[in-house]
């Protein structure tokens, strides 16, 4: 009688996970279907809860891959690729030598010696590919790599420390701005008057008289600033001007070094590389003879020409016939990259002696902040500086660095419908970040 007791109750657990595991009249299966509905619910609850976290944190840490739509992404489904577009407005033009002085004052003697050269879009194109907006770097064979604050300061002369690059981007009275800081003013409608044309800066402040007074030539010299900004430093993708939310800065001569002109150009380039990782981005601006040349020192094997002569800025090797040679199309860059840049890049091509010996001193003065990790800011522009996950590039270990730092809203904000709007105290958080940088 135990015995049989014993059997049926073995029978009645078998049963029960039957049931469970999906057998018997279909009750285990809805079961099984309840418990996996209540489960995804859960994650849902939890990611939401993590979003509305990053939300309140503003400067929160990104996930090292976000799942936005991605130019690579579509190039590996389609197997098809996409050669972006871009613009850069060289100044055609040598600046007077009365000029130099006042250049030279406001921190824009070596950029003004910068010679623009052909760009290889098809190249940018595929290094574009291999960005990622979550950490403002390259992934390569050889691992994470970027544009720094170094290569701005060797390859382009400018000042890296200072103040952001901030202010009020609709300017009131445009009109009387210009004729106060540059002595004349474009014909358009005032109202409208929200860039200056590189033809007009050309045409009024290329040939200077003779007999220029001090304030002619510090204008023109503004002028030439302002043409170097718009053109080759900063350009827009779709644009023949430079914005005139600029000039204020250039006010006082004396003061524009104060500024770091250097990290509001990188900001705008990091800026136009996360944009165009959407597939359907067609037009890139930025500098882009400063990504271009970054890669050709850091990766020779791009080039078919590399016995160039280094000059300083050293971006200007490119500008030497015969260049970089022939340009190659998507593809084989894709090929190149993949094949030569595990073992063929050049982690500190800037440590060569015969490139040592043509850059001065001065370049060197605000090395310290090279591999710091702070936003970058150029007036509506935020972008996170992570020179903490490319210490090779500095001659350091590289440590398992922090996840990587969002800006949140901030990434992608433009300056359409912000009229009045002041940068520097929409962005005052992110300022005192980078005011407290070194800290």
């Amino acid at each position: 009688m135990c015995e049989g007791r014993r059997r049926k109750g073995e029978g009645e657990e078998k049963e029960k996970r039957r049931e469970e595991e999906g057998g018997g009249d279909g009750i285990g299966e809805g079961r099984k279907k309840e418990k996996e509905k209540e489960k995804e619910k859960e994650k849902k609850k939890k990611k939401k809860k993590k979003r509305k976290r990053r939300k309140r944190k503003g400067m929160a840490t990104a996930s090292l891959i976000k799942e936005d739509p991605h130019i690579a992404d579509t190039v590996n489904k389609t197997e098809s690729y996409r050669v972006l577009r871009g613009r850069v407005n060289g100044l055609g033009y040598s600046p007077d030598a009365r000029l130099i002085p006042y250049l030279e004052l406001a921190g824009f003697g070596s950029a003004a010696l910068i010679r623009t050269f052909d760009l290889r879009y098809d190249l940018i194109s595929a290094l574009v590919e291999r960005w990622r907006p979550e950490t403002h770097t390259f992934h390569l064979p050889c691992g994470e790599c970027t544009v720094t604050l170094e290569d701005v300061a060797l390859q382009l002369g400018l000042p890296i420390d200072g103040s952001p690059v901030t202010g009020v981007s609709a300017i009131a009275e445009p009109a009387a701005l210009c004729y106060s800081l540059l002595g004349a003013s474009p014909g358009d409608d005032e109202s409208n008057l929200s860039g200056l044309k590189f033809t007009w800066l050309k045409a009024n402040f290329q040939h200077l008289p003779d007999n220029a007074t001090e304030e002619e030539l510090m204008c023109a010299a503004r002028a030439y600033i302002m043409h170097i900004i718009g053109g080759v430093l900063m350009p827009d993708a779709n644009n023949n001007r430079v914005h005139i939310m600029y000039l204020p800065l250039l006010t006082d001569l004396h003061n524009v070094c104060s500024y770091s002109w250097g990290s509001a150009v990188l900001a705008m380039l990091y800026r136009e590389l996360c944009r165009t990782t959407k597939p359907h981005t067609a037009d890139i601006g930025g500098c882009l003879i400063l990504l271009q040349s970054w890669a050709l020192y850091r990766m020779p094997f791009l080039a078919s020409v590399s016995h160039q002569p280094y000059v300083y800025p050293l971006v200007n090797r490119w500008s030497i016939y015969p260049g970089i040679g022939r340009s190659y199309t998507v593809p084989i860059y894709h090929l190149l990259i993949e094949q030569h840049a595990g073992e063929g890049f050049i982690w500190m091509p800037y440590r060569r002696p015969e490139i040592v010996a043509v850059i001065p001193s001065s370049a060197y003065v605000h090395s310290q902040l090279w591999c710091t990790n702070a936003p970058i800011i150029n007036f509506n522009v935020v972008e996170w500086y992570h020179g903490d996950r490319v210490l090779r590039q500095f001659g350091c270990i590289q440590y398992i660095p922090d996840p990587p730092k969002e800006v949140g809203k901030v990434h992608g904000i433009n300056k359409r419908g912000k009229h009045g709007m002041h940068w520097g105290v929409v962005h005052r958080r992110y300022i005192a970040v980078w005011d407290n940088r070194m800290g």
